[in-house]
Protein backbone atom coordinates (compact mmCIF):
# COMPACT_ATOMS: atom_id res chain seq x y z
CA UNK A 1 0.00 0.00 0.00
CA UNK A 2 1.37 3.19 -1.14
CA UNK A 3 0.22 6.77 -0.07
CA UNK A 4 1.33 10.09 -2.03
CA UNK A 5 0.64 13.83 -0.45
CA UNK A 6 0.65 15.44 -3.71
CA UNK A 7 -0.57 18.80 -5.05
CA UNK A 8 -1.73 19.87 -8.75
CA UNK A 9 0.94 21.69 -10.31
CA UNK A 10 0.41 25.69 -11.12
CA UNK A 11 1.58 24.85 -13.96
CA UNK A 12 -1.93 23.45 -15.05
CA UNK A 13 -3.65 27.12 -14.88
CA UNK A 14 -0.60 28.41 -16.90
CA UNK A 15 -3.22 28.55 -19.87
CA UNK A 16 -6.17 30.29 -17.77
CA UNK A 17 -4.13 33.20 -16.27
CA UNK A 18 -2.73 34.04 -19.57
CA UNK A 19 -6.02 34.18 -21.04
CA UNK A 20 -7.37 36.28 -18.60
CA UNK A 21 -4.37 38.73 -18.76
CA UNK A 22 -4.59 38.76 -22.60
CA UNK A 23 -8.47 39.71 -22.24
CA UNK A 24 -7.53 42.48 -19.52
CA UNK A 25 -5.53 43.91 -21.72
CA UNK A 26 -8.60 43.65 -25.03
CA UNK A 27 -10.78 45.19 -22.34
CA UNK A 28 -8.87 48.21 -21.76
CA UNK A 29 -7.91 47.34 -18.11
CA UNK A 30 -4.48 49.75 -18.19
CA UNK A 31 -7.12 52.43 -18.67
CA UNK A 32 -6.92 54.97 -15.74
CA UNK A 33 -10.87 55.20 -15.31
CA UNK A 34 -14.36 53.81 -16.95
CA UNK A 35 -17.58 54.78 -17.35
CA UNK A 36 -20.68 53.17 -15.14
CA UNK A 37 -23.84 54.14 -14.31
CA UNK A 38 -25.06 54.95 -11.09
CA UNK A 39 -27.30 52.20 -10.31
CA UNK A 40 -24.20 49.98 -11.22
CA UNK A 41 -22.55 50.91 -8.22
CA UNK A 42 -25.39 51.82 -5.57
CA UNK A 43 -28.31 50.74 -4.67
CA UNK A 44 -31.55 52.87 -2.51
CA UNK A 45 -31.84 52.30 0.75
CA UNK A 46 -34.88 50.02 1.73
CA UNK A 47 -35.58 48.80 -2.23
CA UNK A 48 -34.40 45.53 -1.23
CA UNK A 49 -35.46 41.59 -1.73
CA UNK A 50 -37.07 39.92 1.83
CA UNK A 51 -36.14 36.72 2.66
CA UNK A 52 -39.47 34.34 3.32
CA UNK A 53 -39.16 30.48 4.54
CA UNK A 54 -42.17 27.71 5.04
CA UNK A 55 -42.30 24.41 6.34
CA UNK A 56 -44.90 21.79 3.91
CA UNK A 57 -45.11 18.55 2.65
CA UNK A 58 -44.45 17.16 -0.60
CA UNK A 59 -47.20 14.49 -1.41
CA UNK A 60 -47.04 12.18 -4.62
CA UNK A 61 -43.94 10.56 -4.48
CA UNK A 62 -43.54 7.78 -6.16
CA UNK A 63 -42.14 5.38 -3.10
CA UNK A 64 -39.22 7.78 -2.76
CA UNK A 65 -40.45 9.94 0.57
CA UNK A 66 -39.51 10.03 3.93
CA UNK A 67 -39.00 6.65 6.28
CA UNK A 68 -41.34 7.62 8.93
CA UNK A 69 -39.33 5.28 11.58
CA UNK A 70 -36.30 8.33 10.87
CA UNK A 71 -38.44 11.17 10.05
CA UNK A 72 -41.49 10.94 12.93
CA UNK A 73 -42.12 14.98 11.99
CA UNK A 74 -43.04 13.75 8.71
CA UNK A 75 -45.90 11.76 10.19
CA UNK A 76 -46.91 14.17 12.41
CA UNK A 77 -47.28 17.13 10.01
CA UNK A 78 -49.06 14.52 8.04
CA UNK A 79 -51.47 13.93 10.63
CA UNK A 80 -52.04 17.55 11.91
CA UNK A 81 -52.79 18.64 8.14
CA UNK A 82 -55.61 15.56 8.06
CA UNK A 83 -56.76 17.03 11.46
CA UNK A 84 -57.71 20.15 9.64
CA UNK A 85 -60.06 18.51 6.47
CA UNK A 86 -61.81 16.38 9.77
CA UNK A 87 -59.91 12.99 9.48
CA UNK A 88 -58.81 11.93 12.93
CA UNK A 89 -56.84 8.51 12.98
CA UNK A 90 -57.71 5.75 15.81
CA UNK A 91 -55.64 6.53 18.86
CA UNK A 92 -52.39 4.14 18.50
CA UNK A 93 -52.45 4.40 14.97
CA UNK A 94 -49.33 5.09 13.24
CA UNK A 95 -48.87 5.89 9.27
CA UNK A 96 -46.11 5.20 7.75
CA UNK A 97 -46.26 6.57 4.29
CA UNK A 98 -43.44 6.26 1.31
CA UNK A 99 -44.98 9.02 -0.88
CA UNK A 100 -44.78 12.05 1.49
CA UNK A 101 -41.86 13.83 2.43
CA UNK A 102 -41.07 17.12 4.45
CA UNK A 103 -39.26 20.24 2.76
CA UNK A 104 -38.44 23.76 3.26
CA UNK A 105 -39.71 26.12 1.15
CA UNK A 106 -37.83 29.41 0.63
CA UNK A 107 -38.59 32.56 -1.84
CA UNK A 108 -37.70 36.06 -2.43
CA UNK A 109 -40.09 39.04 -2.01
CA UNK A 110 -39.24 41.50 -4.63
CA UNK A 111 -39.54 45.23 -3.27
CA UNK A 112 -42.88 46.46 -4.25
CA UNK A 113 -44.10 43.21 -4.71
CA UNK A 114 -48.33 43.63 -4.59
CA UNK A 115 -51.13 40.79 -3.00
CA UNK A 116 -51.91 38.41 -6.31
CA UNK A 117 -48.45 38.65 -7.68
CA UNK A 118 -46.80 35.42 -8.10
CA UNK A 119 -43.02 34.77 -6.91
CA UNK A 120 -40.56 31.53 -7.71
CA UNK A 121 -39.77 29.51 -4.99
CA UNK A 122 -37.13 26.65 -4.23
CA UNK A 123 -38.48 23.59 -2.19
CA UNK A 124 -35.75 21.09 -0.42
CA UNK A 125 -35.70 18.29 1.60
CA UNK A 126 -35.00 18.12 4.88
CA UNK A 127 -35.80 14.39 6.39
CA UNK A 128 -34.23 11.58 4.13
CA UNK A 129 -36.39 11.28 0.93
CA UNK A 130 -34.77 9.76 -2.05
CA UNK A 131 -36.21 11.56 -4.72
CA UNK A 132 -38.77 14.77 -4.93
CA UNK A 133 -39.39 14.25 -8.99
CA UNK A 134 -42.79 14.14 -9.62
CA UNK A 135 -44.10 15.06 -5.97
CA UNK A 136 -46.43 17.76 -5.25
CA UNK A 137 -46.15 20.75 -3.22
CA UNK A 138 -49.61 21.26 -0.67
CA UNK A 139 -50.54 24.33 0.36
CA UNK A 140 -47.53 26.07 2.33
CA UNK A 141 -47.50 29.78 4.40
CA UNK A 142 -44.08 31.57 3.96
CA UNK A 143 -43.44 33.89 6.37
CA UNK A 144 -40.82 36.35 6.77
CA UNK A 145 -38.39 37.62 9.64
CA UNK A 146 -41.44 39.15 11.55
CA UNK A 147 -43.60 35.13 11.33
CA UNK A 148 -46.37 37.21 9.81
CA UNK A 149 -47.40 35.03 6.75
CA UNK A 150 -46.45 37.02 3.24
CA UNK A 151 -46.93 34.22 0.68
CA UNK A 152 -48.37 30.92 -0.52
CA UNK A 153 -46.78 28.19 -1.74
CA UNK A 154 -48.09 25.30 -3.48
CA UNK A 155 -47.35 23.49 -7.41
CA UNK A 156 -45.79 20.75 -8.65
CA UNK A 157 -41.78 20.47 -8.69
CA UNK A 158 -39.35 21.33 -11.14
CA UNK A 159 -36.14 18.65 -10.86
CA UNK A 160 -33.35 18.79 -12.98
CA UNK A 161 -32.19 15.58 -12.13
CA UNK A 162 -32.81 12.10 -13.00
CA UNK A 163 -31.70 8.24 -11.54
CA UNK A 164 -32.23 4.57 -10.85
CA UNK A 165 -31.53 1.77 -8.59
CA UNK A 166 -31.47 -1.66 -9.09
CA UNK A 167 -29.79 -4.84 -7.49
CA UNK A 168 -27.36 -3.13 -5.41
CA UNK A 169 -26.53 -0.72 -8.11
CA UNK A 170 -27.38 3.15 -8.51
CA UNK A 171 -27.32 5.94 -11.19
CA UNK A 172 -28.00 9.60 -10.73
CA UNK A 173 -27.58 12.51 -12.70
CA UNK A 174 -27.51 15.92 -11.01
CA UNK A 175 -29.14 16.49 -7.26
CA UNK A 176 -32.95 14.99 -6.95
CA UNK A 177 -33.40 16.20 -3.23
CA UNK A 178 -34.38 19.73 -4.38
CA UNK A 179 -36.35 21.61 -7.28
CA UNK A 180 -38.25 24.92 -7.76
CA UNK A 181 -41.82 25.94 -8.70
CA UNK A 182 -41.99 28.85 -11.28
CA UNK A 183 -44.80 31.35 -9.97
CA UNK A 184 -45.03 28.57 -7.33
CA UNK A 185 -46.42 31.12 -4.63
CA UNK A 186 -48.80 34.31 -4.19
CA UNK A 187 -47.88 37.02 -2.59
CA UNK A 188 -50.77 37.77 0.29
CA UNK A 189 -49.17 40.82 1.63
CA UNK A 190 -47.02 44.01 0.91
CA UNK A 191 -44.23 44.89 2.60
CA UNK A 192 -43.82 48.71 3.17
CA UNK A 193 -40.61 50.48 1.95
CA UNK A 194 -39.41 54.15 3.53
CA UNK A 195 -39.08 55.45 0.17
CA UNK A 196 -41.76 58.05 0.59
CA UNK A 197 -41.72 58.86 3.90
CA UNK A 198 -38.92 61.46 3.50
CA UNK A 199 -37.85 64.37 1.83
CA UNK A 200 -34.12 62.26 1.29
CA UNK A 201 -33.37 59.18 -0.44
CA UNK A 202 -30.20 57.18 0.34
CA UNK A 203 -27.82 55.73 -1.81
CA UNK A 204 -25.80 53.11 -0.18
CA UNK A 205 -22.81 51.95 -2.54
CA UNK A 206 -21.77 48.41 -3.19
CA UNK A 207 -17.92 49.01 -1.95
CA UNK A 208 -16.78 51.77 0.46
CA UNK A 209 -14.60 54.28 -1.90
CA UNK A 210 -14.56 58.04 -1.30
CA UNK A 211 -13.94 58.91 -4.53
CA UNK A 212 -16.79 56.94 -5.91
CA UNK A 213 -19.21 58.38 -3.50
CA UNK A 214 -18.13 61.93 -4.32
CA UNK A 215 -17.97 61.28 -8.16
CA UNK A 216 -21.56 59.96 -7.44
CA UNK A 217 -22.61 63.36 -5.84
CA UNK A 218 -20.91 65.54 -8.11
CA UNK A 219 -22.76 63.85 -11.31
CA UNK A 220 -26.28 64.02 -9.43
CA UNK A 221 -25.82 67.90 -8.92
CA UNK A 222 -24.34 68.62 -12.26
CA UNK A 223 -27.91 66.90 -13.69
CA UNK A 224 -30.25 68.00 -11.31
CA UNK A 225 -28.67 71.07 -9.12
CA UNK A 226 -26.29 72.12 -6.67
CA UNK A 227 -26.64 71.00 -3.81
CA UNK A 228 -29.00 68.10 -4.52
CA UNK A 229 -26.76 65.71 -3.46
CA UNK A 230 -24.25 65.28 -0.34
CA UNK A 231 -22.00 62.29 -0.04
CA UNK A 232 -21.95 61.50 3.79
CA UNK A 233 -18.48 59.12 4.16
CA UNK A 234 -17.60 56.52 1.70
CA UNK A 235 -20.56 54.57 1.63
CA UNK A 236 -23.69 56.41 1.97
CA UNK A 237 -24.90 59.46 -0.72
CA UNK A 238 -27.72 61.63 0.43
CA UNK A 239 -29.87 62.94 -1.94
CA UNK A 240 -33.16 65.37 -1.77
CA UNK A 241 -35.97 63.88 -4.08
CA UNK A 242 -39.37 65.50 -4.64
CA UNK A 243 -41.92 64.59 -2.58
CA UNK A 244 -45.01 63.97 -4.89
CA UNK A 245 -44.71 59.57 -6.34
CA UNK A 246 -44.73 60.46 -9.71
CA UNK A 247 -42.03 62.73 -9.63
CA UNK A 248 -39.59 60.98 -7.54
CA UNK A 249 -40.12 58.05 -9.79
CA UNK A 250 -39.34 60.23 -12.69
CA UNK A 251 -36.38 61.36 -10.64
CA UNK A 252 -34.57 58.44 -9.69
CA UNK A 253 -34.85 56.75 -12.89
CA UNK A 254 -33.37 59.70 -14.53
CA UNK A 255 -30.51 59.88 -11.62
CA UNK A 256 -30.17 55.72 -11.81
CA UNK A 257 -28.72 56.10 -15.31
CA UNK A 258 -26.53 58.62 -14.75
CA UNK A 259 -23.13 58.11 -15.76
CA UNK A 260 -19.69 59.06 -14.25
CA UNK A 261 -16.07 58.14 -14.34
CA UNK A 262 -14.56 55.62 -11.79
CA UNK A 263 -11.04 55.76 -10.52
CA UNK A 264 -8.52 53.43 -10.88
CA UNK A 265 -9.42 50.09 -8.25
CA UNK A 266 -7.38 49.25 -5.23
CA UNK A 267 -4.81 47.12 -6.09
CA UNK A 268 -6.07 44.01 -4.75
CA UNK A 269 -5.37 39.80 -5.69
CA UNK A 270 -7.57 37.44 -5.06
CA UNK A 271 -6.59 34.18 -4.37
CA UNK A 272 -9.00 31.20 -3.74
CA UNK A 273 -6.62 28.24 -2.17
CA UNK A 274 -9.14 25.48 -3.11
CA UNK A 275 -9.65 25.75 -6.67
CA UNK A 276 -6.16 27.87 -7.14
CA UNK A 277 -7.95 30.77 -9.08
CA UNK A 278 -6.37 34.13 -9.45
CA UNK A 279 -8.19 36.86 -9.74
CA UNK A 280 -5.62 40.38 -10.12
CA UNK A 281 -6.66 43.86 -11.56
CA UNK A 282 -4.30 46.27 -13.26
CA UNK A 283 -3.12 48.54 -10.08
CA UNK A 284 -0.86 45.52 -8.64
CA UNK A 285 2.96 46.61 -9.35
CA UNK A 286 6.38 45.00 -7.51
CA UNK A 287 9.05 46.92 -6.70
CA UNK A 288 12.59 45.00 -7.22
CA UNK A 289 13.03 41.75 -5.11
CA UNK A 290 13.96 38.31 -5.63
CA UNK A 291 12.02 35.08 -4.78
CA UNK A 292 13.23 31.37 -4.29
CA UNK A 293 11.39 28.88 -3.79
CA UNK A 294 11.57 25.20 -3.23
CA UNK A 295 8.70 21.86 -2.81
CA UNK A 296 8.61 19.78 -0.13
CA UNK A 297 7.10 16.35 -1.21
CA UNK A 298 6.51 13.52 1.69
CA UNK A 299 6.39 10.17 0.73
CA UNK A 300 4.32 7.08 3.12
CA UNK A 301 4.62 3.93 1.95
CA UNK A 302 3.31 1.04 3.72
CA UNK A 303 3.77 -3.07 3.08
CA UNK A 304 1.58 -5.64 5.04
CA UNK A 305 4.20 -8.08 6.92
CA UNK A 306 2.19 -11.02 8.29
CA UNK A 307 3.64 -13.98 10.72
CA UNK A 308 2.76 -17.23 10.42
CA UNK A 309 3.57 -19.80 12.94
CA UNK A 310 5.02 -23.22 12.74
CA UNK A 311 2.29 -26.52 12.45
CA UNK A 312 1.01 -27.71 15.43
CA UNK A 313 2.23 -24.78 17.53
CA UNK A 314 -0.82 -23.41 18.55
CA UNK A 315 0.10 -20.12 17.91
CA UNK A 316 -1.66 -17.12 15.87
CA UNK A 317 -1.00 -15.73 12.39
CA UNK A 318 -0.14 -11.67 13.31
CA UNK A 319 -0.45 -9.45 10.36
CA UNK A 320 1.49 -6.52 10.90
CA UNK A 321 2.88 -3.05 8.73
CA UNK A 322 6.60 -1.93 7.36
CA UNK A 323 6.35 1.67 6.96
CA UNK A 324 8.39 3.40 5.36
CA UNK A 325 8.78 7.74 4.76
CA UNK A 326 10.58 9.63 2.73
CA UNK A 327 10.86 12.89 2.13
CA UNK A 328 12.06 15.03 -0.74
CA UNK A 329 12.71 18.60 -1.20
CA UNK A 330 13.16 19.90 -4.58
CA UNK A 331 15.92 22.94 -4.97
CA UNK A 332 14.43 26.21 -5.77
CA UNK A 333 15.51 28.34 -8.67
CA UNK A 334 16.14 32.78 -7.45
CA UNK A 335 14.42 34.51 -9.64
CA UNK A 336 15.19 38.28 -9.94
CA UNK A 337 12.08 40.84 -10.69
CA UNK A 338 12.76 44.43 -11.90
CA UNK A 339 11.04 47.58 -10.21
CA UNK A 340 7.59 48.23 -11.44
CA UNK A 341 7.01 44.79 -12.60
CA UNK A 342 3.47 43.84 -13.21
CA UNK A 343 2.06 40.99 -11.26
CA UNK A 344 1.96 38.80 -14.90
CA UNK A 345 5.40 38.58 -14.81
CA UNK A 346 5.10 37.07 -11.25
CA UNK A 347 2.87 34.65 -12.22
CA UNK A 348 4.60 33.70 -15.69
CA UNK A 349 8.04 33.32 -14.07
CA UNK A 350 6.12 30.76 -11.06
CA UNK A 351 4.94 28.66 -13.85
CA UNK A 352 7.97 28.24 -15.34
CA UNK A 353 8.56 26.82 -11.82
CA UNK A 354 6.04 24.56 -11.47
CA UNK A 355 4.53 26.43 -8.16
CA UNK A 356 1.04 24.94 -6.34
CA UNK A 357 -1.12 27.51 -5.79
CA UNK A 358 -0.37 26.76 -1.86
CA UNK A 359 3.05 28.39 -2.99
CA UNK A 360 1.89 31.01 -4.68
CA UNK A 361 -0.36 32.06 -2.06
CA UNK A 362 2.88 31.63 0.39
CA UNK A 363 5.21 33.71 -2.25
CA UNK A 364 2.62 36.59 -2.73
CA UNK A 365 1.95 36.70 1.43
CA UNK A 366 5.79 37.06 2.51
CA UNK A 367 6.51 39.34 -1.09
CA UNK A 368 3.89 41.65 0.82
CA UNK A 369 5.45 41.27 4.39
CA UNK A 370 8.95 42.44 2.32
CA UNK A 371 7.17 45.37 1.10
CA UNK A 372 7.78 44.38 -2.57
CA UNK A 373 4.31 43.75 -3.49
CA UNK A 374 2.09 46.76 -3.64
CA UNK A 375 -1.46 44.87 -3.30
CA UNK A 376 -4.09 44.11 -0.77
CA UNK A 377 -4.11 40.14 -0.74
CA UNK A 378 -7.56 38.63 0.26
CA UNK A 379 -7.67 34.86 0.15
CA UNK A 380 -11.41 33.22 -0.07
Amino acid sequence: MQTSSKTPSFSAFGPIITALLLLSSLLGWSQPAQAARIKEVASVQGVRNNALTGYGLVVGLDGTGDQTTQSPYTGQSLSAMLQQFGVTLPPGVTIQPKNVAAVMVTAQLPAFAQPGQQIDITVASIGNSKSLRGGTLISTPLRGADGQVYAMAQGNLIIAGAGAAAGGSKVQVNHLSAGRIPSGALVERSVATPLQNSDFIQLDLNSIDFTTARAVARAINKAKGAGVAQALDGRVVRVRAPMDADERVNFMADMENLSFELSEPAARIIINARTGSVVINQAVTLAACAVAHGSLSVTISSTPVISQPNALSGGQTVVSEKTDIAIKQEPGNLIQLPAGAKLADVVKALNSLGATPQDLLAILQAMKSSGALNAELEVI
